[in-house]
């Protein structure tokens, strides 16, 4: 009879399991409104992975999927000249600077329609933004090749329409159109073209620099001068 009475007690709560979060709108959904870092689950129980989620009302745009960060520079504390297996698996911290994987990347955007925006801000102060339609990462074995939307709005302007269809390229694997390797030529990684036209994961300078050597959008502030941060993040489209 006791046993009976503790399993009438324990079966419903362990038939009940809440939905494992596959990104930051998942999260937002749920209840938890608040900006900062998360768990996510994009391939499953079993590979859990840290994620900042921008939960932060946009003045304009009040819909209710928030952003999920996949890539941060704002303080040059973390090295972002690595090599391949590290751009797939990802590195740093989400509390802080990091790049959240190739491979995550694609397991989440094939999951939903994603939307990206590109924020950044110079040395002076001055903050813009780049957003498009659609972003979505292939697989590894197509090279994890960006494919982007058409740029949709924002004051930084489009400096990403030269990556769309490039195939990720690493100092120590070389998938861009260039006679040289991209990656070495900007001392980043990328989904270089013949070169970039963005470079987000250049070393990080301050302020004017060496033509591609920092963190660059072309059409903001052109390639002699490296940002302050950029943050690149993406949320499921409204359907």
């Amino acid at each position: 009879p006791k046993l009976r009475v503790v399993l009438a007690v324990l079966l419903p709560v362990a038939a009940y399991q809440s939905p494992l979060h596959v990104d930051c709108s998942d999260i937002y959904k749920a209840g938890s409104g608040l900006s900062g870092v998360y768990t996510i689950y994009p391939a499953g129980p079993t590979s859990p992975v840290q994620v900042y989620c921008d939960m932060s009302q946009d003045s304009v745009d009040y819909s209710t999927e928030k952003w999920t960060v996949i890539q941060r520079r704002q303080d040059g504390t973390v090295n972002f000249y690595m090599k391949w297996d590290h751009y797939k698996l990802g590195f740093g911290s989400a509390a802080g600077e990091y790049w959240l994987g190739l491979e995550t990347m694609h397991l989440l955007t094939q999951g939903k329609n994603y939307e990206l925006r590109v924020d950044m801000e110079d040395f002076e102060g001055q903050k813009v933004f780049a957003q498009y339609s659609s972003f979505s990462v292939g697989p590894e074995a197509e090279g994890y090749k960006l494919s982007l939307g058409s740029f949709t709005k924002g004051a930084a302007g489009d400096s990403l329409a030269l990556h769309n269809g490039m195939k990720f390229t690493t100092t120590d694997k070389d998938q861009d159109i260039h006679d040289s390797n991209c990656a070495r030529l900007a001392y980043g990684a990328f989904w270089y073209a013949n070169c970039f036209g963005a470079n987000p994961n250049g070393i990080y300078t301050w302020g004017p620099s060496p033509r591609a050597a920092g963190v660059q959008w072309r059409t903001f502030k052109g390639l002699e001068y490296s940002l302050k941060t950029m943050i690149m993040k993406i949320r499921p489209v409204a359907e």
